[in-house]
């Protein structure tokens, strides 16, 4: 489902409009809203409407790995003024399970939290629990850390447990590797990732609710990073994400493949930059990126500081 972008739209009358998002929700369950854009930088201000509320970009995202924040509780966060937070669908999925969570109303019933979600798929655990994993074109294998049974995380498992989850943003599950990776396997992963965002897309059930966001691979090689951005902005996506940084790289290679990214993306559908923290949130404001997310608590309470309004 394709994505809806408003021009010059008066950020806090976006924000007052009931009548107008019911009538978009209705058709879509994402508008992106651009408030304010620079013709030099390519900064840009946003409102990005979803079911659970109107998320004013850029934005960072805290993550909630396991269903809540270390050290901070619901209250808390509302109190910060935090519009939209990450869930991990490996983890959640592990424990306590999608069953339960499904019947607890989904994630936001589970942990009492009104605004709005983000899962993303447990492709990061393919690196940040290598040990423990292994990838096939049917998907990844993994050890439970917990009873050290094997478990199949395959592109239709990844969006059944994120549907189960009810999330507002999905992410697809994507084959993750090291950002500082070389070689066939960097080429591997991209061409892997494309072909389960097709599976991706097939298996998600509920399309009119939950938004599905691509994420573009290619580790720091460009013309690979190009081959990604061709391919998956085919596909009718409600938004996109750059992944595979963040990792490790120096910082001019970085930089080098979010501008690249950026430049090849849809104007008029929302960008989410993974895994970067707060050193890297000047650039990423300046590259008109809506979206990031870390999962270092440090970074977290600074960035909440560094953009609440």
């Amino acid at each position: 489902m394709a994505a809806c972008v408003e021009c010059g739209v008066d950020r806090n009358a976006a924000v007052n409009n009931m009548p107008v998002k019911k009538a978009l929700s209705a058709a879509a369950p994402l508008t992106l809203r651009i408030v304010a854009e620079c013709t030099v930088t390519k900064a840009r201000a946003c409102d990005l409407l979803l079911p659970h509320g109107t998320v004013s970009t850029p934005v960072f995202m805290p993550v909630g790995t396991q269903g809540t924040l270390k050290g901070i509780t619901v209250d808390q966060l509302e109190g910060l003024a935090c519009q939209i937070c990450l869930g991990n669908t490996y983890h959640l999925g592990m424990r306590p399970g999608s069953d339960l969570i499904e019947k607890a109303n989904g994630l936001h019933g589970f942990m009492n939290w009104k605004k709005n979600l983000l899962t993303d798929s447990g492709g990061f655990q393919m690196v940040s629990l290598v040990e423990l994993s292994e990838v096939t074109e049917e998907g990844v294998k993994f050890k439970s850390p917990y009873d050290g049974k094997e478990i199949l995380l395959s592109p239709e498992k990844s969006i059944s447990i994120q549907n189960s989850l009810g999330s507002d943003i999905m992410m697809q599950l994507d084959d993750v590797v090291s950002s500082t990776m070389t070689g066939p396997r960097v080429e591997e992963a991209m061409h892997r990732s494309i072909r389960w965002l097709d599976r991706c897309i097939a298996a998600n059930k509920n399309p009119d609710k939950q938004n599905l966001f691509a994420i573009i691979q290619g580790g720091l090689n460009a013309d690979l990073r190009k081959t990604c951005l061709d391919e998956m902005t085919q596909r009718d996506v409600p938004g996109f994400a750059i992944g595979g940084l963040s990792g490790g790289e120096e910082k001019d290679d970085f930089w080098r493949m979010v501008t690249l990214s950026t430049d090849h993306l849809p104007r008029e559908k929302p960008r989410y930059l993974m895994g970067v923290g707060y050193l890297s949130l000047p650039y990423t404001l300046m590259s008109h990126c809506h979206l990031t997310s870390k999962t270092n608590f440090k970074n977290y309470i600074l960035a909440v500081i560094f953009l609440l309004p």
